[in-house]
């Protein structure tokens, strides 16, 4: 419903108009255009401001909210963009890292632990990136909340 505030508030704006100038019996609109004499006996006279009054409204509502969506699509883009950007940069420094385990592991007596330890950094930080890639809803609190759900 807040998504289109400003259409209601014009339905009920015309609405008001339109019960006004029935209630008073006033005759304001036949002044305002010289075409609306021709159409008296239809009585569309009445029904012509209120439906302009409302088709205004509801064309700033819909300008409102595509410029919201094409905002929201914007931020949506960036986002695609920084997190591709990032996933490539962590990939890239998990193939050198891989260099470091290749040489721990040739290295004798290297604690087998520290090798364990590090397995479990790198499939960490993968899951935190898979979390972050498969986002259904892009807000700070589900970007948060994947990130601490994998630590």
């Amino acid at each position: 419903m807040n998504k289109y505030k400003l259409t209601c508030i014009g339905l009920v704006l015309s609405i008001f108009i339109y019960v006004t100038t029935i209630a008073l019996e006033l005759d304001l609109f036949e002044k305002v255009i010289a075409l609306l004499a021709s159409i008296e006996q239809f009585e569309f006279d009445e029904m012509i401001v209120p439906l302009l009054v409302f088709f205004v409204f509801l064309f700033i509502d819909t300008q409102q909210n595509a410029k919201k969506v094409k905002m929201e699509n914007a931020k949506l883009n960036i986002y695609k963009a920084m997190l591709s950007s990032s996933h490539h940069i962590l990939n890239n420094f998990i193939y050198q890292m891989d260099i470091f385990k290749i040489t721990a592991e040739d290295t004798p007596g290297f604690d087998v632990k520290v090798l364990a330890f590090y397995e479990d950094i790198i499939s960490n930080a993968a899951h935190q990136i898979h979390s972050l890639s498969n986002l259904t809803t892009i807000d700070e609190f589900s970007i948060r909340t994947s990130v601490m759900n994998e630590t």
